[in-house]
């Protein structure tokens, strides 16, 4: 099977919520491996930075929307969410700050995604 395939196959296989839990876990991969190389190496970091920043955008950008279906209080607390990001990465480029609150607040997310997943803890 090609992979060109297979990514349909997947795609249709998964839910929004576990296409979403699957997107951050391959952000946040990108994120840790950024965060292991060289300062020097700019380019790692920096397009782990910017697929991190345009995912957080993207959700932000979807909460915005009236007709999204999540409670507002959640809906804002995303978009804060998405602009924190932003302004830590930019001090993450500065080398003013490291990647590990961006990995956490991702593995945060992927737990609350992985708990809507698999169902409500008992």
């Amino acid at each position: 099977m090609s992979l060109q395939a297979y990514q349909k196959a997947s795609a249709r296989a998964e839910n929004p919520r576990e296409m979403e839990y699957r997107l951050f876990g391959q952000v946040t991969r990108a994120l840790m491996a950024a965060a292991e190389v060289d300062v020097s190496d700019t380019a790692t970091r920096i397009d782990a930075l910017d697929w991190n920043r345009r995912l957080w955008s993207v959700l932000a950008t979807d909460c915005a929307d009236s007709a999204n279906s999540l409670p507002v209080e959640l809906r804002a607390q995303i978009i804060s969410l998405s602009i924190w990001v932003n302004k830590h990465s930019s001090a993450v480029m500065r080398r003013e700050e490291d990647f590990a609150p961006l990995i956490d607040v991702n593995r945060i997310m992927m737990q609350g995604l992985a708990g809507q997943v698999d169902g409500p803890a008992e």
